[in-house]
Formats: C-alpha cells, structure tokens, sequence
C-alpha cells in the first residue's frame, strides 16, 4: 500500500491539513468541469501556487471546460486579491461565478467542491475543517451536485468580480 488513497476510498478530511490535502487531490482528478460552493473565498483557499495551477489546468482543458463558484461574499476575495480573481477575470466565460440570493441559500454554512469524475469535499460548516471526500462516490457525489446546480439557477451572476467590458 503507497499510502495514496484508491479511486474508491474516501479521504480524511478532520483538519485543515487534511482539508488542503483533499482538496489539491480532487482538483489533481478533475478532467474539465469543477463546481465549488464558499461562503467566502479567502487566501486559505484556492490560493496555493499547485491549486492555482490546477485550477488554470481545468479552465484551460479545451472543449466542455467549466468551473462554476457560488460565493455569497465575493466582494471579500475582490477586496483581498484573491490569486483567483486574476484568472477568472481572464476566463469570464469559462470561471463563472454566481451569489445565492434566496434566503434558503444564503443560510446554508455548507461548502462544497464538486468534480466531473464523481469525486467530492463537503463541509457541513465551511468554518470547521471537518467533513467528508471521496476521489469517486458517485452516490455521495449525486445529492451534493443536484443541491448544487438547484443553488446555481437560483443564484445571480457575481457582477463585482467580472472584467469590465470596455
């Protein structure tokens, strides 16, 4: 055994160690669409040069390349300068990012990353590093992604975060 987990088993993710470790593993896995749910995007995620890399990786893969955000403060990651803010402000039409605006959904503490091979990270409290991931679970993975794009159609597009149209 190498230590790596299969495509089957799921990760550990019950410190911020093993968060960080999850999540560079599902974008490693992710192929060409990846969809993540934050309250708030901080230099603690998504930030590190390898997941910036990744994520560049995903957004430029070709044909059917998507990566979808519902931030319900991206104001702060503007405010902050995000290292992803730059790359989605280069990609508009492949980084979308939307704010939940109804009330159900602005109440959710949850964070999610969601990738195309059927692999997660879910957070039930987006404060807490605890949680559950898998590389491949699709039973898991389904209820997470209906959820999902159930919160993106009710979401408005992030305005503040899209390259001015000159």
């Amino acid at each position: 055994m190498t230590g790596q987990p299969g495509p089957d088993e799921s990760l550990p993710v019950g410190s911020t160690a093993e968060l960080a470790s999850a999540r560079h593993a599902l974008l490693v896995a992710t192929r060409r669409q990846l969809d993540i749910r934050l309250p708030r995007l901080d230099d603690s995620l998504y930030a590190s040069a390898e997941e910036i890399a990744e994520l560049r990786r995903i957004a430029t893969a070709g044909r059917g390349a998507q990566i979808r955000l519902l931030l319900k403060e991206p104001a702060t990651a503007l405010r902050d300068g995000h290292r992803l803010i730059l790359l989605m402000q280069r990609l508009p039409s492949v980084i979308q990012v939307r704010v939940p605006v109804e009330e159900i959904d602005l109440g959710n503490p949850s964070a999610c990353l969601l990738n195309d091979g059927g692999g997660y990270l879910f957070q039930p409290d987006a404060e807490r590093p605890q949680g559950r991931a898998a590389l491949t679970d699709r039973p898991g993975w389904a209820p997470l992604r209906q959820q999902f794009d159930e919160m993106w159609e009710r979401a408005e597009r992030a305005r503040a975060l899209q390259p001015l149209d000159l």
